[in-house]
């Protein structure tokens, strides 16, 4: 399966008015993050736990 197979959807964190947005897809072993108005660009990859590490620092104003 490669990326463009994957189902994508965009960020909570996004916001409606086309800016800056990035979507994410998850599966078993991996999430990937691409800038919306850059797909061809690629993704980032994170493991599940990194990814939820990283959500918890930005919902704790860490980051």
């Amino acid at each position: 399966m490669t990326a463009q197979d994957l189902n994508w959807h965009k960020s909570s964190y996004s916001n409606d008015t086309g800016g800056a947005c990035v979507e994410v897809a998850e599966t078993p072993d991996n999430v990937l993050v691409r800038d919306t108005q850059h797909r061809e660009l690629g993704h980032l990859r994170f493991t599940p736990e990194a990814w939820a590490a990283f959500l918890t620092d930005i919902k704790s104003g860490h980051l």
